[in-house]
């Protein structure tokens, strides 16, 4: 299989164990992600109609030091998928999607016309930070509310094959074990945070796996027990209705 973001710093937080995860339970999966920090749609649109190469290339979840243009990326190879989402600091707020998750649609279409397109649904701000009282929000769950009803009406605007729900995933967590999610008021923890987002990832793509093997290396311990529960949630997620 393989997949393409075009995303940012959320997307690569999601893909930096993906290929690992899928490698040792026997998938064969490129995934590459075009990352500019805090890009959102309005940003992706206008660098869409830029054609230039502003985009850092990170396969299988490192960096390679290529830039790229969404274009050269998009013709490169026979995307399986395509994901797209919005910038964090704006994903609640469903004005921001439109008029250019749209147009992003149909250039995708244009470039990769096989590629079924899918939706990362990211996550809210976790509670007592000011980057979400700026958002003006008082707890996560609240944020996290609009997140998702923006993101519903996102994936009905362009009829989208399918939702990878790490927001679903990350709210879950952060109720279970707040302390080792985060690893800053935005991004996921280097260890469990990337890992369970990687989970998320699989097993939307791969479906579960009987015999599931985790991977060993981590950018910062995870404990076997919460490697454990990083797969409860991802599974659990993964299966409910509309997903």
């Amino acid at each position: 299989m393989r997949i393409l973001s075009i995303g940012n710093s959320f997307s690569q937080d999601a893909q930096r164990y993906l290929h690992e995860i899928a490698e040792v339970n026997g998938e064969k999966l490129k995934c590459v992600n075009l990352h500019i920090g805090g890009c959102s749609l309005r940003q992706h649109y206008l660098n869409m109609l830029d054609n230039e190469a502003k985009y850092l290339f990170e396969f299988n979840g490192s960096a390679t030091g290529i830039y790229v243009s969404i274009k050269d990326a998009l013709k490169s190879d026979n995307w399986d998928v395509v994901t797209l989402q919005q910038a964090s600091h704006e994903s609640f707020s469903f004005d921001s999607y439109t008029p250019y998750l749209e147009n992003i649609f149909d250039y995708i279409k244009k470039y990769s016309p096989k590629s079924k397109i899918y939706i990362h649904k990211t996550w809210a701000y976790p509670d007592n930070r000011q980057r979400l009282f700026d958002m003006g929000y008082q707890s996560t769950e609240a944020m996290f509310k609009d997140v998702n009803d923006a993101y519903k009406k996102a994936c009905d605007i362009i009829n989208a094959d399918g939702i990878i729900p790490s927001g679903d995933a990350m709210l879950e967590a952060y109720i279970a074990n707040p302390d080792i999610l985060y690893r800053d008021p935005i991004h996921a923890s280097l260890g469990f945070g990337r890992y369970l987002l990687g989970l998320v990832w699989f097993f939307r793509l791969f479906g579960r796996k009987e015999n599931f093997k985790h991977i060993e290396n981590f950018d910062e311990p995870v404990s076997p027990e919460n490697k454990i529960t990083a797969y409860k949630i991802a599974c659990a997620v993964n299966t409910r209705e509309g997903y």
